[in-house]
């Protein structure tokens, strides 16, 4: 199957990609149920399930992007195509992500593994007999690249796909603190500052830091240095960027993963696009020079624009779930 993407006529420019197709879903809603899953350590992940299908269908858990949530307009868009598609829906919200903040110093961070590798582990007890598969946006994408090359044959799950992921952080970094005037790293610092916000009096004395000098933090490498860094046991920004880049990893990788990515992402470097000396033969490469970052928007007309995502994920999905009812038919 061929998962080349081609931009609508009218979207071709990388910042329209990106930004306009959140415009079309501001007043989408996807139905959820939330609970709470205690982690081990004593905290929770917030988890966000889309209204269940059949019993016994495929799941997908989806994870969403740096400061993204439940209402960020991809993970609505894809909860709803998945189950369209016949699967049952999840999304994990990352740790402070969620509705409350949490109650331990600890958040999240681009190569933050444990959370998900609890979650997938709980939903293989608790779902023995139903296949498991999960798609990862922009951060969510690196840590979900990670965790595959990570878990290598132990993986748990039957298939993954990976979209506009900074799998190089150090350069993607620098390319957010300039690209579209800036606009981007502000939108991201706003919504970085205003998380950590609600739970700066648990890490302020292991930071060193009160809510004026987070305020003034205006430099996303400064705000991982003095923040995301410290926070988790990295000795600096680089040193955080250099361990937890999903790239290293994709060579590991041992299930069934389509890697979706734009050569003209404005919010990522030329060194985090995947080539194919890069991962391993359970990789499908869908690198596309146009797509913007998590935008993927595609259709003649600009009152009704297809979401190339929600068709590409879903159907990859099926794909591999077709193939393996038909290795038990033939068994």
């Amino acid at each position: 199957m061929n998962y080349q993407f081609k931009p609508a006529w009218w979207m071709t420019n990388r910042h329209v990609q990106t930004i306009v197709p959140r415009l079309y879903r501001l007043w989408q809603r996807t139905p959820v149920t939330l609970e709470e899953l205690t982690t081990p350590d004593g905290d929770f992940v917030e988890l966000a399930w889309a209204q269940p299908s059949a019993p016994t269908a495929p799941l997908a858990v989806v994870l969403h992007g740096l400061e993204g949530n439940i209402d960020s307009f991809y993970a609505r868009g894809m909860l709803r195509a998945l189950q369209q598609q016949g699967f049952d829906a999840v999304l994990m919200h990352f740790r402070n992500c969620s509705s409350k903040p949490n109650l331990l110093p600890r958040a999240y961070h681009s190569g933050e593994t444990e959370d998900l590798h609890f979650l997938l582990t709980t939903l293989r007890a608790r779902f023995p007999n139903r296949r498991l598969y999960a798609v990862g946006f922009s951060l969510g994408g690196n840590v979900l690249s990670k965790y595959l090359g990570e878990q290598q044959e132990q993986c748990v799950l039957s298939g993954a796909a990976v979209v506009s992921a900074p799998l190089h952080l150090s350069s993607s970094c620098q390319v957010i603190r300039k690209s579209c005037f800036k606009l981007y790293q502000k939108y991201l610092l706003d919504r970085l500052k205003k998380s950590m916000s609600r739970k700066l009096p648990l890490v302020q004395q292991q930071l060193q830091l009160n809510q004026a000098e987070l305020n003034a933090i205006n430099d996303l490498w400064e705000f991982d240095n003095r923040v995301t860094a410290p926070l988790h046991g990295f000795n600096g920004a680089e040193d955080y960027y250099d361990k937890a880049s999903g790239q290293a990893f994709l060579r590991h990788i041992a299930i069934p993963t389509l890697l979706i990515h734009a050569e003209d992402d404005p919010m990522l470097s030329a060194q985090a696009i995947p080539r194919a000396e890069q991962v391993s033969d359970s990789v499908t490469l869908a690198v596309s020079a146009q797509g913007g970052h998590v935008g993927f928007l595609a259709g003649a007309n600009p009152l009704r624009p297809q979401f190339w995502l929600e068709w590409a994920v879903p159907h990859y999905f099926r794909e591999l779930q077709q193939q393996y009812v038909n290795s038990v038919s033939a068994a």
